[in-house]
């Protein structure tokens, strides 16, 4: 009842209220497991249109040999990834979403090329889906302690 109080800041409402939302104040793992369902799918989507690079950036050398030999010098560059034009939905494009979006589960970086969009939506999953499956973890714990 704290969240439906008068006499609580608002801020704290919110808080109590997202908790609720989420995870049925920790007793419901099914509601979280959901939620971090519905992140990963959202998060599969979002990388699918906007995240992937549509190749992946070849590196190359350039490099000088001064004249009478001596020491070689070579300049490694890497292209951007560009943004995707067509054939957004495909089955190998699915596949890096999907390895980018359960790395991001357990905090892990997936090393994947992502474009500057994906590379907010893979940190922006980083920081809000381990939160769902601890909550989830946590709801179960409490039920296991009972």
């Amino acid at each position: 009842m704290r969240r439906r109080a008068d006499d609580i800041p608002r801020s704290e409402r919110g808080l109590l209220t997202a908790y609720w939302a989420l995870s049925g104040y920790g007793l419901r793992a099914s509601r979280a497991l959901a939620w971090l369902g519905a992140g990963m799918l959202l998060t599969i989507g979002l990388l699918m249109v906007f995240g992937i690079a549509q190749d992946t950036p070849k590196q190359t050398a350039t490099g000088t040999v001064p004249p009478g030999g001596g020491t070689v010098t070579f300049e490694i560059d890497k292209d951007d990834p560009k943004n995707p034009t067509s054939d957004l939905f495909s089955g190998e494009r699915f596949e890096k979403a999907l390895n980018v979006t359960l790395n991001s589960v357990v905090f892990r970086s997936s090393g994947q090329d992502l474009t500057t969009a994906g590379t907010y939506i893979e940190m922006a999953s980083r920081l809000t889906e381990p939160v769902l499956l601890g909550l989830a973890v946590l709801a179960i714990r409490n039920r296991v302690k009972r």
